[in-house]
């Protein structure tokens, strides 16, 4: 693991525990999201919130205006309530991928419990994340931009998606 992951790593562990102490202000989301889609944000997590909130104000401070990306940022990982993951679930996630990259991809497939829930929960939850947020009257767009934000095989850049799930996806490697 390079230096740049290292500190990426552990800043995202530390973040993690230290998240329940911040709160991402409502007037920042109200004007973003309608009332279901701000209802889904809070069930996430306090460091999900906080994740989704630097990824939004990481966009923002670029440049980025598309109100589809903006609701894509705080809505990216919503997959996750479904399913909540706990600090050692994350570390879990983490290692396994690291050490056994090519089991880890089949871990995330099947049923979520036992050590392979985590793997299960970050395979699917882009996935799980686009589902809950159509169900919120978010725009196709959006959904796209949640569905493929981990998916490496992105829409090429003259696609609607494209240039917009770049950015979603840089922003959130850099958080």
């Amino acid at each position: 693991m390079n230096f740049s992951r290292l500190t990426y790593r552990s800043r995202q562990f530390w973040n993690a525990l230290l998240s329940p102490a911040r709160r991402v202000p409502d007037a920042a989301l109200l004007s973003h999201l309608n009332s279901a889609q701000f209802i889904l944000f809070r069930r996430m997590q306090p460091a999900e919130q906080v994740h989704a909130y630097a990824l939004f104000k990481r966009l923002q401070s670029a440049g980025s205006t598309h109100p589809d990306l903006l609701v894509a940022a705080l809505l990216h990982d919503v997959g996750k309530i479904l399913i909540p993951l706990s600090i050692f679930d994350r570390v879990v996630i983490v290692l396994g991928r690291r050490l056994f990259p090519k089991a880890a991809p089949r871990w995330a497939e099947g049923t979520p419990h036992g050590l392979r829930l985590p793997f299960v929960v970050a395979g699917h939850h882009a996935e799980w994340g686009a589902d809950l947020a159509s169900q919120t009257g978010a725009t196709p767009l959006a959904v796209e931009l949640i569905r493929l934000h981990h998916d490496g095989a992105a829409p090429g850049p003259e696609s609607p998606a494209g240039t917009l799930l770049t950015a979603l996806q840089a922003a959130d490697d850099e958080s």
